[in-house]
């Protein structure tokens, strides 16, 4: 079996790069008997150290999978949930004391469950929603389905607060807040089979005469609201992903090669200057492009 390297930023964007990795830590085999020993050589630190604590975490890494798919459809992609759940994996593998009497995993399902809770409610929304706030959005949800599974229809405010336990005005302020933003980068179904975004079908206005002035208006608008918002370098990375200033329109690999970055480190660049901008104030001069 090949080499296989432990990383914190693990984060395949697609479905077959998905199952490579899937296929991968399969493979890996499974000593569980042994934690004690490389938690003690973790302790010691030095290079035996560092092995025994990538022994450890590859161990255990279809754990990560198991949890991470249970916050799918939250506004994070499985891969960047599996993503999440290795940084805490990580972190657990860094605090475990084998002294307590506990197993590991009963350790780390902490660990990777906060990592994965705190990527989704800061990055799965554009509302940013305190951890507390998520953790009772989670128990409106969990609540609903089984009100719904049930009873075959969904409760009211009044029932949700009922078997929540929640007030009624806490239930309205969780519905209020339970929004999701879309990817630019998100395909667009249709009758053929192409691979169309939702930026593509923006931008294919800019083809036809009648928009180019409006083109021309939106670049110069943009230009100058993103000049007062962004840095230097979510800017140029902004610009780069999407073909701003009449540049050629980049993938976020490209990017990442060109600033020697990591390609997840590129996408939350420009996913933070994206929120950044329609946060701001001066985004109400670009909402007239939108009709």
């Amino acid at each position: 079996m090949r080499q296989f390297k432990v990383s914190s930023s693990i984060t395949p964007r697609d479905s077959q790069a998905i199952a490579r990795y899937l296929s991968d830590i399969s493979q890996i085999e499974v000593d569980h008997s042994r934690e004690v020993e490389l938690a003690q050589k973790i302790k010691a630190g030095g290079r035996e150290g560092e092995q025994a604590r990538n022994e450890l975490v590859k161990a255990n890494l279809r754990f990560v999978i198991s949890v991470a798919k249970q916050y799918q459809r939250q506004g994070l992609e499985l891969a960047d949930l599996i993503s999440e759940g290795n940084a805490g994996l990580l972190k657990a593998a860094d605090n475990f004391d084998d002294t307590r009497g506990f197993k590991f995993i009963s350790y780390a399902v902490w660990w990777i469950r906060q990592s994965i809770l705190q990527a989704v409610s800061q990055q799965g929304r554009l509302v940013r929603l305190p951890l507390n706030q998520f953790n009772a959005m989670n128990l409106m949800h969990r609540e609903k389905a089984a009100f719904v599974q049930e009873f075959g229809c969904k409760p009211s405010v009044e029932e949700l607060a009922t078997i929540t336990g929640l007030t009624e005005e806490h239930i309205k302020m969780l519905q209020k807040a339970d929004k999701f933003h879309t990817s630019l980068d998100a395909p667009v179904a249709g009758d053929d089979d192409s691979e169309m975004t939702l930026l593509d079908k923006m931008t294919s206005k800019a083809e036809d005469p009648d928009h180019q002035l409006e083109a021309e208006s939106l670049h110069k608008d943009l230009s100058s609201i993103v000049g007062q918002v962004l840095n230097d370098r979510e800017k140029h990375i902004l610009f780069m992903s999407f073909g701003i200033g009449g540049q050629r329109e980049m993938s976020l690999d490209e990017v990442a090669e060109q600033l020697d970055l990591s390609r997840e480190r590129v996408r939350q660049i420009r996913e933070k200057s994206l929120k950044k901008i329609l946060n701001s104030k001066e985004s109400r001069f670009l909402r007239k492009y939108l009709s």
